[in-house]
């Protein structure tokens, strides 16, 4: 199966506008690097991110890739860690939730939770994303997202730099002015590793219940907790304090 997200016809001025877009995300990169060190840069190994990962280690930036396993990934995403880890010849530093937190809350609630309300699946992202994530930033500076306001309704305002205050470091989403297209045709055009997945029409990609595929029309983030209001689909990793 081909991947629906990759298009055999790209116009020059589309490909200008990559080149442009990547001149401007190398900078963004490099500016982070150089008024913050250390900065850890939190890879999904989705589409966007798997860009920045290339970018990074095409151009020797000095950000620490970093990736959350919540033990809860699709095979493909696995993978593709394996893939990327041969590709770049590096391994991102991989945090995992704490033991303890995950067997209280399956042996409290049930295996599968999440699906039951909003507060229990924000539990289990919690105790599965959100505090691997402090421990991950704990002595950072500065850290990197892959995250694009195009995604969804509640990224649609995202700037390209923000002080993080829940980690209490600055926040750089250096693809917030990418558009889908763009991402791909960047991924076509230097042969980056992406999940397979990808080709079964899954856009975004997290932990494998939480998971579908989409139809066409449908907002790229709506495989993502489907059963839930869309105002109300994150995971808590970029949600804001207060």
């Amino acid at each position: 199966m081909s991947n629906p997200m990759i298009h055999p016809n790209v116009s020059d001025a589309l490909r200008a506008k990559v080149a442009e877009r990547t001149l401007a995300t190398i900078a963004r990169l490099r500016q982070a690097a150089a008024e913050f060190q250390p900065v850890g840069f939190a890879s999904s190994m989705g589409a966007e991110d798997m860009l920045l990962i290339d970018i990074i280690q095409r151009h020797a930036i000095d950000i620490e890739i970093f990736t959350l396993d919540t033990g809860r990934l699709p095979a493909e995403t696995y993978d593709l860690m394996a893939k990327a880890e041969t590709h770049y010849g590096m391994r991102p530093v991989t945090w995992f939730p704490r033991h303890e937190a995950v067997e209280e809350y399956v042996r409290k609630h049930g295996i599968n939770a999440f699906y039951r309300s909003v507060e229990l699946r924000k539990a289990c992202c919690g105790m599965r994303k959100v505090e691997p994530l402090k421990r991950a930033l704990a002595g950072k500076k500065a850290w990197i997202t892959g995250m694009r306001a195009q995604q969804s309704t509640t990224r649609a305002d995202l700037p390209l730099r923000e002080f993080d205050e829940t980690h209490g470091i600055e926040k750089f989403n250096p693809l917030s002015d990418w558009t889908e297209r763009e991402v791909w045709v960047y991924i076509q055009t230097e042969g980056v590793p992406y999940n397979v997945l990808h080709e079964q029409f899954f856009p975004s990609i997290g932990c494998q219940p939480c998971t579908r595929a989409i139809s066409p029309g449908e907002d790229i983030r709506a495989g993502r907790w489907w059963w839930e209001n869309a105002d109300s689909k994150e995971c808590g990793l970029h949600v804001k304090d207060g």
